[in-house]
């Protein structure tokens, strides 16, 4: 999948990952950038096209998919994080709103554009994943449970859209200097630099893009005795 004259939806383009992701798809060509946000007014990067697009509301994706038939990379990119493990008072509550964002938006998403990306001769898909789909902890366990039911979700569609010729790749990355690790203390990423890797393997065909070497590290620890999975991320 190449950038150069590809047409591309970001979600959550406003600000983060998403407008960076926005910003080096206009860099590499692409022909059109779709930058969706629930609150379209605050997308600002010249050269894109402003989308409302809440990934939590049917309507508005589906209405996203009727008005941007000529998509040829998806980007899912929006999701929400927030501080707690499992055993706070509102964990229940926390894994809820993090699972319809961060697995059900993405996959409603990736439902409605199917059929657009096969119409445009197969496209792909890159789900913004994370380290801790892999490891988890009381600082963001509940986010880790959703990032790896999206792990799973991104495996699974990868077989199904197989058949129609679409590339899935999925993005996992430690910390991101962003907005939603702004209260953590610990080492991070330059978003311009996790993009650059992100799109570098998508136009390699890769099928993962482990962003940095936390991930790599995670990532080979998978399979140690005892398993890495089995500590807590911040150690």
């Amino acid at each position: 999948m190449k950038l150069k004259d590809a047409v591309v939806l970001v979600t959550g383009a406003n600000r983060g990952l998403g407008l960076a992701f926005a910003r080096e798809a206009l860099a590499r060509g692409a022909r059109k950038v779709y930058a969706a946000a629930r609150r379209p007014e605050t997308v600002t990067l010249p050269g894109v096209l402003p989308l409302r697009l809440d990934v939590t509301d049917p309507a508005q994706i589906a209405a996203a998919a009727r008005d941007c038939a000529d998509v040829t990379l998806v980007v899912n990119n929006a999701g929400i994080a927030a501080f707690g493990g499992f055993l706070v008072e509102d964990s229940a509550a926390s894994l809820r709103r993090h699972i319809e964002t961060n697995v059900i938006g993405p996959l409603e998403v990736t439902r409605a554009f199917a059929p657009v990306l096969a119409a445009n001769g197969g496209g792909a898909l890159l789900n913004v994943l994370s380290v801790a789909s892999w490891i988890s902890g009381p600082l963001l366990g509940v986010y880790a449970a959703s990032k790896s039911a999206a792990w799973g979700m991104t495996n699974g569609v990868r077989q199904e859209l197989a058949a129609q010729g679409t590339q899935v790749t999925a993005l996992h990355v430690g910390f991101v200097d962003t907005d939603l690790t702004a209260d953590i203390d610990l080492p991070k990423l330059k978003p311009e630099d996790v993009v650059r890797s992100a799109f570098d393997g998508l136009e390699a065909g890769a099928l993962e893009v482990l962003a940095d070497d936390l991930t790599r590290q995670v990532k080979q620890g998978l399979a140690a005795e005892p398993g890495i999975y089995l500590r807590d991320l911040r150690s």
